[in-house]
């Protein structure tokens, strides 16, 4: 099956789903994960507009439009809406960790560094706050601590390793040697 199959197939269900319950807000959550994963992301933010219109308390939503504001560089929209999630829901580490991250793609790395460590703070095991602690490295160019990072990650169960092979925020990265070390023993 191929992914796009798959996230047609979600975005029917989950269309379904609205229309034999408009105030579905799961629903419309769901389908706008399933639009971002697709690259349509107006179809997406749309779909968590409706989701918090009608539950503005769903904290999830709000770090899904996060998110999708993240990937299209509406970086101050993103921030936005971590800090609302945040306020509704102050345990929730990935609310914490998302803004870090947005941080780190700002340059903001001291404020990204207290945030990826609340998310540790409240999950130790996060894979995702602990890479996002390896890429806040990677962007200082302090390779040691960002492969430490990157291995406790992995060690941890992180294995998105198109990720990890492609992204920018491990730019920096690329060229040292305990990073290829990495890559090499997966």
């Amino acid at each position: 099956m191929s992914k796009k199959w798959k996230y047609d197939a979600t975005v029917a269900k989950y269309t379904k789903a609205i229309e034999q319950n408009p105030t579905d807000y799961r629903a419309y959550n769901n389908r706008g994960i399933a639009h971002e994963k697709k690259g349509e992301y107006d179809l997406s933010i749309y779909d968590f507009n409706k989701a918090i219109e009608i539950n503005p308390s769903f904290d999830s939503a709000l770090i899904n439009r996060g998110n999708v504001f993240q990937e299209v560089g509406k970086y101050d929209l993103s921030v936005v809406d971590f800090n609302k999630a945040i306020e509704l829901n102050p345990q929730n580490g990935m609310a914490y960790n998302n803004r870090g991250f947005t941080y780190i793609l700002m340059g903001k790395y001291e404020d990204a560094e207290n945030d990826i460590k609340k998310a540790l703070e409240l999950s130790p095991d996060n894979i995702y706050a602990l890479n996002s602690m390896s890429e806040l490295f990677s962007a200082r160019n302090e390779s040691e601590e960002a492969c430490k990072w990157l291995k406790l990650a992995i060690e941890h169960g992180y294995n998105n390793w198109h990720y990890i092979k492609t992204s920018k925020t491990y730019d920096n990265l690329r060229k040292y040697a305990c990073f290829r070390r990495l890559l090499e023993g997966r």
